[in-house]
């Protein structure tokens, strides 16, 4: 354990960050995999949430901006293929 009063704050705001990461990630995989099982309208409405959730990622660092442009191409494969 930390001894030092920097280090403590350090392992706190760490943590803090950890948890807003988790959710974002969360919310990502479920918007795609919500993506991937919609039908018929509901599918373009569905995918567009999931880019604008992967941009996010990417926007706010828990995505590589190659891996986000390699999730929204095959979103976008899905939905027109």
């Amino acid at each position: 354990m930390a001894n030092i009063k920097s280090a403590k704050k350090r392992v706190k705001v760490i943590e803090t960050k950890t948890l807003q990461n988790k959710m974002v990630k969360s919310a990502l995989k479920t918007a795609v995999k919500k993506a991937e099982t919609a039908e018929g309208a509901d599918k373009e409405a569905a995918v567009k949430v999931a880019i604008k959730k992967v941009d996010q990622a990417c926007a706010k660092g828990i995505l590589h901006k190659n891996a986000a442009a390699r999730k929204k191409s095959q979103l976008a494969k899905k939905l027109n293929g």
